[in-house]
C-alpha cells in the first residue's frame, strides 16, 4: 500500500502533453494573396486565396472540389513596390481538407510546386523574405 504525504500527494506521473513534430522540410509564412488557377488541361481561370506558403507549396482555399494528384497551373498576385507582380508555377494537390469551409464554398488543399521558373522562384524567396521580417 502506498502512503501519501501529509500535505497531500500530487503523484509521480507529471502532466501528459501532445509533442508535434514538424514534419516540413521548409518553413511555411502566413500571406494571404489572390490566386489564378486553371487545370493544366483546362483554359478556365478561377480564382483562390493563398493562406500560406513556403518555397515547397501553398496552403490555397479554392471554390471546387479536387481530387488529390490534380495538376494545376497557378498564378499568385501581389503588389510589389506600386506594381502588381505575379509568381507562375505547376501545383499539385497533395492533400485535401474538404470540409474545412465547405459551407462558404471553399475548400482546403496543400499544393506542392512541381515545376516554377527560376525568375519566378527567386520572387517567391523574395516575398517569403518580405513576410518573414
Amino acid at each position: 500500500m502506498r502512503k501519501s504525504n501529509q500535505a497531500g500527494e500530487r503523484g509521480t506521473h507529471g502532466k501528459m502533453g501532445v509533442l508535434a513534430v514538424e514534419r516540413r522540410r521548409h518553413p511555411r509564412f502566413s500571406i494571404e494573396l489572390p490566386l489564378d488557377y486553371c487545370h493544366t488541361d483546362g483554359k478556365e481561370i478561377l480564382g483562390g486565396i493563398v493562406a500560406n506558403a513556403s518555397e515547397g507549396g501553398i496552403l490555397v482555399y479554392l471554390p471546387e472540389r479536387l481530387p488529390v494528384g490534380t495538376l494545376l497551373k497557378i498564378e499568385i498576385l501581389y503588389v510589389r513596390g506600386l506594381e502588381l507582380d505575379t509568381i507562375k508555377a505547376i501545383g499539385k494537390v497533395v492533400w485535401a481538407d474538404l470540409g474545412a469551409r465547405e459551407s462558404w464554398g471553399e475548400h482546403r488543399y496543400g499544393l506542392q510546386f512541381q515545376s516554377i521558373d527560376e525568375k519566378d522562384f527567386a520572387r517567391l524567396m523574395g516575398l517569403l523574405r518580405e513576410v518573414g521580417k
